[in-house]
């Protein structure tokens, strides 16, 4: 049996959607699994075990409409037994459409409905206190007869890029003896980042509370202008205790600093799916327009901690909607002070 599982876009996704394949292998063994994915997204699955084969859905190709129809041609030469169409936007609706697979399964959406023969229609809370995330995913296997299963996003990372990544920390004198914490500057895009000057309150409040706690921006050089807003913004004291330029300059360099870190703490987005992946405590910041429940489950307060305006104020499922028309309006109402308490028990505890 060959399978094909549909993810494209954003790294939280893809690294998500990569616990089916453990699923998979794990009741079917000999199946073999391939995983088209953006091609910009292959560091955080890099080295999995239970993926056979990559596809990579490249810029050229979403942008070429000859190059899109020829990786149609691609997929449907492969035959498929099975694909699996998470991603259910155009391009994979179309994808799986020409596939020739016998087996296509998504979740239901009326409009697509005609495309898939299995559709899946996805909770809206959680069934096994894990988030909407992982649930939903693992429910797509159902027509292949594997039943909920608590499985977690993982990373491999080899010795060399935590050999690497440790000798960098060193270099910058970092003292692995004291508290160490990878900051998400940023959120997947600026509607979703919490204020800066909030954010500057935050980390302000973290050196406060521990002196000796040093300090990671996660970033990428065009994004450096944002993150010298907030380091500006900073005390002089907490200015000190920031690394400015000790940054991950690639995802997997990333990744191998987070390792070294007691925890993650900011914004919501992939930075923290990695964390997660590398089983690192993560303390969240959601954007108010956002579902907690999606990317949040009740099976990670032991060890995280994620907060979001809901939990502070009344709010409505009307409040959602004008949360994602006007972001800047409900962060301004998140403030700090509804934080803190809970900052600071994550801290104390990691």
């Amino acid at each position: 049996m060959k399978i094909l599982i549909i993810q494209q876009k954003m790294i939280g996704d893809v690294l998500t959607s990569s616990i089916m394949f453990e699923a998979l292998k794990d009741k079917y063994p000999n199946y073999e699994l391939h995983y088209l994915i953006n091609s910009h997204t292959f560091p955080v699955v890099l080295n999995n075990p239970y993926i056979d084969k990559y596809i990579f859905f490249t810029p050229e190709i979403e942008s070429s409409y000859l190059k899109f129809l020829s990786f149609i041609k691609q997929i449907k030469n492969s035959n498929y037994d099975v694909i699996i169409d998470v991603y259910g936007k155009i391009s994979s609706n179309l994808i799986t459409l020409f596939s020739g697979s016998k087996i296509k399964i998504s979740y239901y959406k009326k409009h697509t409905a005609f495309i898939y023969n299995k559709s899946i229609k996805r909770l809206k809370t959680p069934e096994h206190n894990v988030s909407l995330a992982i649930e939903n995913r693992l429910r797509l296997l159902k027509p292949l007869q594997i039943e909920f299963k608590n499985i977690l996003p993982k990373i491999s990372l080899k010795k060399e890029e935590i050999q690497e990544a440790k000798i960098k920390l060193e270099s910058f004198k970092i003292n692995l003896s004291n508290p160490l914490y990878m900051i998400s500057v940023l959120g997947s895009h600026p509607s979703k980042t919490y204020p800066v000057e909030y954010m500057a309150h935050l980390l302000d409040y973290m050196i406060e509370e521990k002196p000796t706690a040093q300090l990671l921006f996660n970033y990428i050089p065009n994004q450096i202008n944002e993150a010298n807003e907030l380091y500006n913004l900073c005390s002089n004291r907490t200015q000190k205790q920031i690394f400015f330029d000790l940054f991950g300059k690639n995802i997997r360099e990333f990744l191998s600093l987070t390792l070294f870190c007691n925890a993650l703490i900011g914004n919501e987005g992939g930075a923290v799916n990695m964390a997660k992946a590398l089983n690192k405590p993560t303390f969240i910041i959601f954007n108010p327009g956002l579902n907690k429940l999606n990317w949040f489950g009740e099976n990670e307060t032991i060890t995280s901690c994620a907060v979001h305006l809901s939990d502070f104020i009344e709010y409505e499922n009307k409040d959602y909607v004008n949360a994602k028309r006007n972001p800047r309006a409900y962060y301004l109402k998140f403030k700090p002070k509804f934080i803190l308490p809970k900052l600071n028990e994550f801290l104390h505890r990691n």
